[in-house]
């Protein structure tokens, strides 16, 4: 019974930081058709690449990726001249050299994305003390995921409720734990045109963007999903072999 109790006590602590961390309202997140979701669900390409336009654009000033190597585009229907080229717009610090000093070069297909900031000290001083998650993982991290990001990137300018006041240099926003957030509301109209010309709306990009995030948190998760099918045909098959098996071991012993 002990045990029991001390089981229950761990998992309520465990969904109540979970609901801290990913808002106050994750039971009316604004909910989305994803194309990656479900047992089959794949990334649409174009809005994969879409999203990291949109990532590189806007979000990458302050935040970072420091878990996707610039390799790992290739998921994203890039090919090795594309991937090269992205790679040799980003610096990154190595060495030493000789004289035992770091360096910097243009970044390699195999480097990671190179933060923003050099630390997290200097992030929060050009950020009002606030410090910018890495967004690496960032959908998985929230509870809501892709809902939770989705709704935090279009619930900016709602109406303030009457008796909630806002902090100066904090916005508005429904979906953030507090519904106060430092962050400036990062997509506008016209801050973002694709490489076919188009100029895509704020709905637009949050969805892009956080389609490319959640391929981020999880760059495997097709090679997964395709496996996992594979696997279970494989037992389906093998269940039915064991079945007739059995059927025909068991027809020569005599009732």
């Amino acid at each position: 019974m002990k045990k029991l109790l001390t089981t229950a006590i761990v998992l309520a602590i465990f969904y109540v930081s979970h609901a801290i961390a990913g808002g106050d309202d994750t039971e009316t997140l604004v909910r989305q058709d994803w194309a990656f979701e479900g047992m089959t669900g794949t990334f649409d390409r174009e809005d994969l690449q879409h999203g990291f336009q949109v990532y590189k654009e806007v979000c990458a000033a302050c935040h970072g990726i420091k878990r996707i190597r610039f390799r790992e585009l290739s998921s994203l229907g890039y090919n090795e001249d594309e991937i090269k080229a992205i790679a040799a717009g980003y610096e990154v610090k190595v060495g030493p050299d000789d004289m035992g000093e770091m360096y910097d070069r243009a970044a390699r297909p195999s480097d990671a994305f190179p933060p923003p900031y050099a630390n997290d000290k200097a992030a929060r001083a050009a950020n009002n003390g606030a410090l910018p998650p890495d967004l690496s993982l960032i959908s998985k991290a929230r509870v809501g995921g892709a809902d939770y990001l989705y709704s935090l990137l279009t619930g900016y300018g709602g109406e303030v409720p009457a008796g909630q006041e806002v902090s100066e240099g904090l916005y508005y926003n429904p979906w953030f734990p507090g519904h106060q957030i430092a962050m400036v509301p990062p997509l506008q109209e016209g801050i973002v045109t694709y490489s076919d010309g188009s100029s895509p709306s704020i709905a637009e990009m949050a969805k892009a963007v956080t389609t490319f995030l959640a391929w981020a948190a999880e760059p495997e998760m097709e090679t997964r999903k395709q496996s996992g099918i594979e696997a279970l045909i494989y037992l389906a098959v093998f269940s039915l072999l064991m079945y007739l098996v059995m059927r025909q071991v068991w027809s020569r012993v005599e009732k």
